[in-house]
């Protein structure tokens, strides 16, 4: 008999065993999809049950006005503890909306805290994840002991001035009326106004994890950017036919004074006295200099997009945000906003090595010049207006001098080392006791904790303005670089700025913290993007050698 030949052995197909491998994974996706849609709609239930019930029982005590807000707050604070990565998002988007908001749902003070409701919960689920994973909550490490140092400063400031004033207030003056206080509380909350957010650098740089998440991010900003900045344009409009009255009927002083019962629509109380040359626009938020503030850090945020984003379609988005700021800065009737918006662009052209790159973006530039000539041509009224404003603004009131008059006031009036007490130069504490009115921040900063609050202070901003500059300058990539040098000039701009106090209120509260916590990123995801790119390359020259 013949020997019959062995059977040969078929090799495995690698093709086959890839399909297999994305099916399993598939599944996976499946699997734990299904089990999260179950958990969140298990969790929804029973949070939607409780805000109810608790509704219920405010609805008794206080009406409607008192029961919504507090089955809201029951349902936005457990969602954004259980998903805080989501939470903040909302948070971001909220900033800039919160005045609109606020005055549509009912003006209720409870309400100008209500972005909050999103970031604390997510603060608090997150320090609890990163405990898990033993990771550090504060980034960078750098600033632990300048940051350490003024929060030991502020608790003594907190507990022998402010603890002073609870348990040992002064002497009533005669034929005054005796006001009531609770500078404890006015403490707390100066404390949460003074470095509260500093937290949002952790909170952005462990939500972005790769350049999808980056690119997520800074995209949502220039969408946030534009859609407030048309809501801007069209809170003009309606003014301007007559849609909104504005102050126009009013008389006297009214004409010059913002008013809550003028509003139009979007944001808060706002000034339109046309007749008079007096404007001042709110735009999407509470108060006309908020808005002012929001386009000044918006020009930063769209410079870095227009300028650095990979894809030539964000790049136009961009830049026509940029041109939306400028458009605004001129309506708004915001002298600051006026002045600076365009010094803030040049600023970020010299620093960010840009200037090279003009050439790139001639056309795009000659388009928005156009634009911004057109509406320049069709208003020359208004353009006229703002700089005589501007112009007779300086010349009554130069900023140099109001700053320097500022520090001066405010270092005669100093009660001790420890300053006069957290909170008592902060507008949102007002509602706990005598409040003073110190339109510059440093010595608004000195005001409440003295100098070596001040000091403090000045050690944790510049600590973090080099750990940053350092940073960005680290990065390999050109992309990322140009956007991180635009974030360390915002940081650089603000961590310095003393003419009003941005750093106290929305949006530039937030977003200081928030552009540094995107730069301090870039580095790690620039290292993960060129890890791929060689995995990548490796792949390629080994299937090269197979086919050859």
């Amino acid at each position: 008999m013949a020997k019959s030949k062995p059977k040969s052995k078929k090799k495995p197909d690698p093709s086959n065993e890839n399909s297999t491998i994305d099916l399993k994974q598939k599944l996976i996706h499946k699997r734990k999809a299904a089990q999260a849609k179950k958990e969140l709609t298990s969790f929804l239930s029973t949070v939607v049950g409780s805000g109810l019930f608790l509704g219920l029982i405010l609805f008794l005590v206080g009406g409607i006005k008192t029961a919504i807000p507090g089955v809201l707050g029951v349902i936005v604070l457990s969602l954004s503890y259980k998903y805080p990565s989501q939470a903040l998002i909302a948070f971001l988007i909220y900033v800039p909306i919160g005045g609109t908001v606020t005055y549509y749902i009912g003006n209720s003070p409870i309400l100008q805290l209500a972005k909050d409701a999103f970031y604390v919960p997510a603060l608090i689920g997150l320090w609890q994840n990163l405990k898990k994973q033993r990771l550090p909550l504060l980034i960078p490490q750098g600033i632990k002991t300048p940051l350490f140092i003024l929060l030991g400063c502020c608790i003594l400031t907190l507990l022998f001035v402010n603890g002073s004033q609870q348990f040992n207030p002064p002497p009533p003056v005669p034929f005054k009326p005796v006001v009531k206080e609770f500078p404890i509380g006015m403490g707390i909350l100066g404390l949460k106004v003074f470095l509260g957010y500093v937290p949002v650098i952790s909170c952005f740089y462990y939500l972005i994890r790769d350049k999808k998440d980056f690119l997520r991010i800074t995209r949502l900003q220039i969408v946030i950017i534009c859609v407030c900045c048309i809501l801007g344009i069209i809170q003009y409009a309606l003014l301007l036919v007559g849609i909104c009255e504005g102050t126009k009927e009013a008389e006297g002083a009214a004409l010059f004074k913002a008013s809550l019962e003028a509003r139009c629509y979007f944001g808060g109380s706002l000034v339109y006295s046309p007749s008079e040359g007096m404007i001042r626009l709110p735009g999407t938020f509470v108060a006309p200099w908020q808005w002012a503030w929001f386009l000044i850090s918006s020009t930063f945020f769209s410079f870095a997009t227009g300028f650095s984003d990979p894809s030539i379609l964000w790049r136009g988005i961009g830049l026509g945000s940029m041109a939306l700021v400028f458009v605004n800065a001129v309506i708004s009737g915001q002298r600051i906003a006026l002045a600076l918006v365009p010094t803030c662009f040049v600023l970020c052209l010299l620093l960010t090595g840009q200037l090279a790159n003009l050439k790139r973006f001639i056309p795009v530039f000659a388009g928005l010049g156009l634009v911004l000539g057109g509406a320049i041509a069709s208003n020359p009224t208004v353009i006229q207006e703002r700089t005589e404003s501007f112009v007779s603004r300086w010349e009554a009131s130069p900023p140099y001098e109001f700053i320097t008059q500022q520090f001066e006031d405010v270092w005669k009036n100093l009660d001790g080392p420890l300053g006069n007490g957290l909170g008592r130069a902060t507008n949102s504490a007002r509602a706990f006791g005598d409040a003073q009115l110190i339109e510059t921040y440093y010595p608004k900063v000195m005001h409440e904790v003295g100098i070596v609050g001040v000091l403090g202070f000045l050690a944790l901003v510049t600590t973090l303005t080099i750990i940053c500059f350092r940073t960005y300058r680290s990065v390999k990539n050109r992309n990322f670089r140009s956007y991180g040098a635009a974030m360390w000039v915002f940081i650089l701009f603000i961590s310095y700025n003393t003419y009003y106090y941005p750093l106290d209120v929305d949006p530039v509260s937030v977003y200081y913290w928030f552009a540094a916590g995107i730069l301090l990123k870039l580095p790690e995801i620039d290292r993960l993007e060129r890890l791929q790119e060689e995995q990548a390359e490796r792949v390629q020259g080994k299937t090269g050698k197979k086919k050859t």
